[in-house]
């Protein structure tokens, strides 16, 4: 099994849209998936895999999972909103989302909240996740070989490597189910 950092670096994990990458102007369905499908392209898993399509914004958009668009225009708070989501989508089902955003959809109409602000925090925890992933996925592939070197008093890559990836899903699984239980609370609040 190749060493975790070079796998690391295959996967592109620093990308996002900044906010500077979002135009001051409204765009169109087709610009925003082209924004998307740019950007994201290094990440897909293979060729046929697609990034956003107008499926997908028009199942966000009926599923109000952000607020109404403007003359077929999508403005940047659209496109953040749908940046979250993409990020969302992986760990959440649709309506988890939509509980999740139902917050920042609502402040939006108030013209004091600054979704840019909000998106901004999101960004530099985001890098920061980076980091503490990378240092992570590196500790479990050293505690998986260890393992692995106990229990059969060898190296056998093939089982450190099952062993690493059902650990991952594990944890995967942890975070997902946490997310889960956080987006529950939240639906109580919204609730009262």
């Amino acid at each position: 099994m190749k060493e975790m950092n070079e796998i690391l670096k295959k996967m592109v994990l620093d990308k996002y849209i900044s906010l500077e990458e979002i135009p001051q102007i409204d765009l169109y369905m087709d610009q925003v998936i082209q924004l998307f499908e740019n950007k994201y392209a290094e990440a897909k898993r293979n060729e046929d895999e697609k990034v956003l399509t107008k499926t997908m914004i028009n199942n966000y958009a009926k599923g109000k999972l952000f607020f109404s668009v403007k003359n077929k225009k999508y403005s940047k708070e659209h496109i953040i909103l749908i940046s979250l989501i993409y990020q969302l989508k992986g760990g959440l089902s649709i309506n988890d989302i939509k509980t999740t955003l139902d917050g920042l959809n609502k402040r939006e109409k108030d013209s004091d909240f600054e979704l840019e602000a909000f998106y901004n925090s999101y960004l530099k925890l985001f890098n920061q996740n980076i980091n503490d992933f990378q240092s992570h996925a590196e500790l479990k592939q050293r505690e998986a070989r260890d393992q692995i070197a106990h229990s059969f008093h060898e190296s056998e890559e093939e089982l450190e490597q099952i062993l690493l990836i059902t650990s991952i899903v594990q944890m995967s699984n942890l975070y997902r189910r946490l997310a889960e239980r956080l987006v529950d609370e939240l639906s109580s609040e919204q609730q009262k």
